[in-house]
């Protein structure tokens, strides 16, 4: 089995990067982590990457006079470690939309709403507001368009009495690191093509 070289854009602790190394640790798993970048350069992931052998980089935004040479230079990176795929986890930078249309089909993000809704930022707390009772996750492929690529799998969360945003993104967090490894799987087995706006999943 030839497995797909990924690529994960990070800007904290990644903590949806290390659900998906763990993944990549199955001898069956068709991807495997290839580089790990940060936008930042304190981002405590890049520690844990470092510490699983896995090859990482620094990308600093704040060192470029515009988004598009920002992401030249992630692109450089990406293109030097031959990366297959990319994964969004928890990477705080709006890309450019000639970035992402070269990269279209090949990168997955991780969303912490059931996407449509609550697009953006500050899901949880806007969850609460609003009074729903369902929240969530959702993979989706990336489109220039923020948090409105096709959703590739979604994973549901009751809001419970007495939730604070605190309680709410722990059990978020959790579903993410579900569904995240098993949508990246798909990609990487070659399963899921997109048809317009929605993603069909091969058998």
């Amino acid at each position: 089995m030839t497995r797909k070289r990924v690529g994960i854009l990070i800007s904290g602790r990644g903590s949806n990067m290390a659900a998906l190394i763990e993944a990549t640790h199955a001898k069956d798993y068709p991807a495997e982590i290839i580089l790990v970048i940060s936008n930042r350069p304190d981002a405590s992931g890049i520690k844990f990457a470092e510490s699983k052998g896995i090859a990482t980089a620094i990308v600093d935004h704040k060192k470029f006079a515009s988004r598009e040479a920002f992401d030249a230079a992630l692109q450089h990176e990406l293109a030097a470690a031959k990366i297959e795929i990319v994964c969004l986890a928890g990477f705080m930078r709006v890309l450019t939309d000639d970035f992402v249309k070269s990269w279209q089909g090949r990168m997955l993000n991780i969303h912490p709403s059931l996407l449509p809704a609550f697009k953006g930022t500050q899901t949880h707390k806007r969850v609460l507001e609003a009074g729903a009772k369902i929240h969530g996750a959702t993979v989706h492929f990336v489109v220039p368009k923020l948090d409105s690529g096709p959703v590739v799998m979604q994973a549901e969360v009751p809001v419970l009495p007495g939730d604070d945003e605190e309680k709410l993104a722990t059990r978020v967090i959790q579903a993410e690191h579900r569904i995240y490894p098993v949508a990246l799987r798909l990609l990487a087995e070659g399963r899921l093509k997109i048809a317009g706006e929605k993603v069909i999943v091969a058998a």
